[in-house]
């Protein structure tokens, strides 16, 4: 299985921008699907971002124009560029690796707070 740990998160004004990078080891990245989701204060987890090992990408319509997921398989990493943040987007955001043969694994989550 894979190990994920995501950094970038924060503290950041409505309309401001944040990064959230994630890096992997442990195992062969490229053949995983990456997601990134979030979970919201009293709500589910919810898919934010995804990107399969070809390179599809799906988006959650919340966030569409606003976020951009990338890989670099080179680096075994994934990364969430997310632009006009809402005080909606406020959530914990976690890295996942779906792969058939290996499952889900998750990173430790990093908080993202969007507040004046």
């Amino acid at each position: 299985q894979v190990q994920l740990v995501e950094s970038g998160g924060g503290l950041v004004q409505p309309g401001g921008s944040l990064r959230l990078s994630c890096a992997a080891s442990g195992s062969i990245f490229s053949i995983y699907t990456m997601a990134w989701y979030r979970q919201a204060p009293g709500k589910g987890r919810e898919l934010v971002a995804s990107v399969t090992s070809g390179y599809n990408i799906d988006y959650a319509d919340s966030v569409k124009g606003r976020f951009t997921i990338s890989r670099d398989n080179a680096k075994n990493m994934v990364y969430l560029e997310m632009n006009n943040l809402k005080p909606e987007d406020t959530a914990v955001y976690y890295c996942n690796a779906f792969a058939r043969i290996y499952g889900d694994s998750w990173g430790q989550g990093t908080p993202v707070t969007v507040s004046s």
